[in-house]
């Protein structure tokens, strides 16, 4: 099984790219459960991320990517995992992260990332805080997959580019399978 995960900061096209990704593959693709849950959580108590809703994004993200996996064959698009969430938790958090998510986030469960470069438009939305910190987040989520030894690659450019050269990076991968 092939898993690709995009990753990296927010407003950079990761949805997109993961719903074009699946339709072009005919596969599925992994939603992002935290863009879930805390649209829930502002629309009922018009409040933000705290440390209490960590575990509970992880785990709902982490049963998404397992019902995903078993309705797929050989692809499986991810847009985000536990090592995305690790890193906003350490950035928001002065450092703080669950283990029980760092344990899991530093599996080496995935065949590739793709980072997503900040060369997209920010689109704002309730959820997004960070417009002028994306320079910033896309060194630190570099980082990570460095310090993890994590395969990627990075994907710049507009969509058409983005998808020309995820399409052609995971067509090497499925060759390789």
């Amino acid at each position: 099984m092939i898993k690709v995960v995009l990753y990296g900061p927010e407003s950079t096209g990761k949805t997109t790219l993961a719903k074009q990704l699946a339709k072009h593959y005919k596969t599925h693709w992994v939603p992002e459960y935290m863009r879930e849950y805390l649209q829930k959580k502002w629309d009922i108590e018009k409040k933000f991320v705290e440390k209490e809703d960590l575990i509970p994004i992880a785990k709902g993200q982490l049963q998404l990517e397992k019902k995903a996996f078993q309705q797929v064959e050989n692809l499986l698009i991810c847009d985000t995992n536990l090592l995305e969430l690790k890193v906003y938790s350490e950035y928001y958090y002065d450092g703080f992260c669950p283990s029980e998510i760092k344990t899991e986030a530093t599996k080496d469960n995935y065949s590739i990332y793709l980072l997503t470069y900040v060369d997209t438009p920010w689109e704002p939305d309730i959820l997004r805080d960070r417009p002028n910190n994306r320079e910033e987040m896309f060194r630190i989520f570099e980082a990570e997959l460095k310090k993890q030894n994590f395969p990627y690659k990075i994907l710049k450019g507009d969509k058409e580019e983005r998808f020309e050269n995820a399409v052609k990076i995971i067509d090497k991968l499925l060759k390789k399978k």
